[in-house]
């Protein structure tokens, strides 16, 4: 599945910049060496600045004072372009550089000099006053004669100088060997496990003896030891492997670490606090993920932002958004939402499946054998709207749906009823920008089946979860769903254009089927209406096995309907047998976690691992949780537990996926706004952010320049410009937030 086309940084006004004059480049260049008069011994061409300012040649180097006050690292650039780069070529990119004051990390970028902009490496080191000689190594993963290398001195507040020599862009040099640091070869969990619960743990070694374990507290006392069980060659890493079973062992505490091979493992608890702390976490992401709405420092300090795309400039905002050009004749207001990812756009159909996450989460907790509603209470979270007799997850949840019924195509006007499938930026905009320094257009897309569904089934699942707290909100979401069902019954096939991609990721989708049995569903659990039980029934999707390797995900639905159907109250008929499909599932999922070394949920057709894995598994492991929630049953229970070790730490790189969580964690996940890699002034992402993990497809370059030939978990790599192994979504912690709160449940 590919998810979305996301440029990874666009230089964004190169093609259009005011030039300072410059003589003619000197021929005869190096035919290895790409860049032209790199030290500067010929003047200044072919480099040249954009009008802000005035480069010249002192004592050797090229130098320019870069004035304060811009607001972008573009707003100021020293390049040269006509750069030749061959696909699959490695180059060595490296330069000297200085910066007075001391401080300052201008962006140096490989890239493309027209539009689309894309840029294919970028590095931003940090300059000390005095020279600094910095080298990178990557693969081109084009062929063009329109390369670029270019300096972006933009940004700083105040003024300051600028100078580079030696610049070098040499190709055909030998690859650097990408090795992550993977740490002690004994492979845990490294927040928490639960004290009732499973505690597994994987061992990389070369032997394929039984070896001794020993399970040590925080004091490095010895309080459980036994023997591993060889596992042979694991097939998603390409290690041979043994696992540990410490489940016997019941106590609890901190610090504790396993030893084992000679080796000792990163730290862990014993205890469900973790996860309790992570349930709130991975739902507090979403009120940094706000557009529409100022960010308030002293609810995230640290993160607090100008509200993003509302009518202030340079934004040209969200309340009055035309379509594309030629597509309709009216504007919507669609401010407030979430932004998708990391980038700035907002769209109805991985909306719709977040949306759905947390209000499950929030249903799970009333109808479940271990759930707890005052666990997502009002207050719990620390958002605007807390302690208006609301629960919080209901709070924030509102804020998507808001925005999807601002969605649908107003009445009077052609398919109206049915949903806009995203908004975003006319073009894409380059990284690191604040939602609220974002310029470009926005634009709404075309309606399309799924998106209409989308809406259906959300706006339906909230008229009954609502109406406790807000009857007339209940009322005006029922109205919209109905509305949407008629208007996808009397529009069946409108797809996406899986070439509407500029701009912003296409969510295309050529099957709505799933999307009408979900909608179905939450309509008639919501009603109770004939019409909408017969239309489950009569779904040819209601009695097939809809559980494939992946659950389910934003254009795969028939599972959300499945478990609501299974567990949400209802005289619908046949539902034992609804109920018996999910741990049928289940235990499919549990035969592939017992079988795998590292013990998860999921094992890829081909070892294959797709984008966004880590949610991947984490949707199956929800089954695995209703099934427990349906059945009673520990099995179930201790699976959907277990499945959380992985994402915790207990696989091949052994680091957490989860942002501050574990010893060693995902820091820096591509997004606009949580730069900090980029950026010093901006942050990582907040504590208990999901990344979206190993991607076998590695559709971005930096990707590509790093893990080509990568082994199942290993292609995956903790940098912002990874966008396609490495990007935070509202889906994903979706999945995050709810497992988090089905393992907290259970201590």
């Amino acid at each position: 599945m590919f998810r979305r086309r996301t440029s990874a940084l666009a230089v964004l006004i190169l093609a259009t910049a005011t030039l300072t004059a410059l003589p003619v480049a000197p021929a005869g260049a190096d035919e290895v060496e790409q860049v032209r008069n790199g030290t500067f011994d010929n003047g200044t061409a072919p480099w040249w600045t954009t009008g802000n300012l005035t480069a010249a040649v002192t004592g050797g180097q090229l130098c320019t004072d870069v004035p304060g006050g811009t607001a972008d690292a573009w707003d100021a650039i020293v390049g040269q372009n006509d750069i030749t780069l061959a696909k699959g070529e490695t180059y060595r990119f490296s330069f000297t550089a200085s910066g007075s004051p001391a401080g300052h990390a201008p962006r140096a970028v490989v890239g493309l000099s027209v539009d689309p902009y894309d840029t294919w490496f970028e590095a931003r080191p940090t300059l000390t006053g005095g020279d600094g000689t910095y080298s990178y190594t990557f693969t081109s993963p084009v062929d063009t004669a329109q390369g670029q290398v270019a300096f972006q001195v933009g940004g700083a507040t105040d003024a300051w100088r600028f100078c580079m020599d030696d610049i070098s862009l040499l190709g055909g040099v030998a690859p650097v060997p990408y090795e992550p640091d993977t740490g002690p070869r004994v492979r845990v969990n490294q927040v928490a496990y639960l004290p009732a619960g499973p505690k597994n743990a994987t061992l990389v070694t070369a032997s394929t003896g039984r070896l001794a374990w020993e399970l040590k507290n925080a004091r490095g006392s010895t309080v459980a030891r036994g023997r591993t069980v060889p596992r042979g060659v694991d097939a998603s890493s390409g290690q041979n492997v043994q696992t540990i079973d410490f489940g016997a062992y019941r106590g609890k505490g901190k610090g504790f670490t396993l030893v084992a091979d000679g080796e000792t493992s990163r730290p862990f608890d014993i205890d469900k606090g973790a996860y309790e702390q992570l349930r709130t976490d991975a739902l507090k992401y979403y009120y940094t993920q706000r557009s529409g709405i100022e960010i308030r420092d002293s609810l995230r300090p640290g993160y607090g932002r100008a509200a993003g795309h509302l009518d202030v400039a340079p934004n040209t905002g969200d309340s009055k958004v035309p379509c594309q050009p030629g597509r309709c004749d009216y504007t919507l207001d669609v401010t407030g939402g979430w932004y998708d990812a990391g980038d700035h756009g907002k769209y109805v159909v991985n909306g719709g499946i977040t949306a759905w996450g947390l209000l499950s989460e929030y249903e799970r907790s009333l109808y479940a054998r271990t759930g707890q509603p005052r666990t997502l209470g009002d207050g719990t979270l620390n958002i605007p709207e807390s302690r208006n007799k609301v629960p919080d997850i209901l709070d924030e949840a509102r804020w998507e749906l808001e925005f999807l019924l601002k969605m649908q195509v107003p009445a009077g006007k052609p398919l109206a009823g049915m949903a806009h499938h995203k908004i975003h930026d006319a073009q894409w905009t380059g990284l690191p920008l604040l939602p609220s320094k974002d310029p470009q257009q926005r634009e709404l897309h075309p309606p399309t089946t799924q998106a209409t569904l989308n809406l259906a089934a959300t706006a339906a699942q909230a008229a009954r979860l609502y109406r406790p707290y807000d009857r007339a909100f209940a009322d005006r979401a029922l109205k919209a769903a109905r509305t949407a069902w008629a208007a996808a019954e009397a529009h069946p096939t409108m797809y996406a254009d899986p070439g509407d991609g500029e701009g912003g990721g296409t969510y295309d989708d050529t099957n709505a089927t799933d999307e009408f049995y979900w909608a179905a569903a939450e309509l008639y659990l919501t009603t109770g209406e004939k019409k909408f039980a017969d239309y489950v029934q009569h779904s040819p999707l209601h009695t097939a096995d809809i559980f494939g390797n992946v659950a389910f995900d934003w254009a795969s639905t028939a599972v959300p309907a499945r478990l609501d159907l299974a567990t949400v109250p209802s005289r619908l008929p046949g539902r034992d047998a609804v109920r018996r499909s999910v741990a049928k599932a289940a235990d499919s999922y549990l035969a592939t976690l017992t079988a795998h070394p590292y013990g998860l949920p999921y094992a890829p057709a081909g070892n294959r691992y797709d984008w966004g894995s880590n949610s991947q598994i984490l949707n199956n492991a929800v089954v695995v949780a209703v099934a427990y929630d349906i059945t009673g049953k520990s099995r179930y229970r201790d699976g959907a537990v277990q499945s959380m070790d992985y994402i915790l730490g207990r696989n091949a790189l052994n680091q957490s996926y989860v942002t501050g969580y574990g010893s060693v964690s995902s820091q820096n996940q591509h997004s606009r706004w949580y730069a900090h890699e980029l950026d010093p002034a901006l942050p990582n992402p907040p504590h208990g952010t999901l990344a979206g993990g190993a991607n076998s497809a590695l559709q971005d370059p930096f990707a590509q320049s790093k893990l080509t030939g990568c082994v199942g978990q290993f292609c995956y790599i903790d940098d912002i410009e990874s966008w396609s192994t490495n990007e935070t979504a509202i889906n994903w912690n979706a999945a995050l937030a709810w497992m988090a709160s089905f393992v907290a449940d259970q201590g």
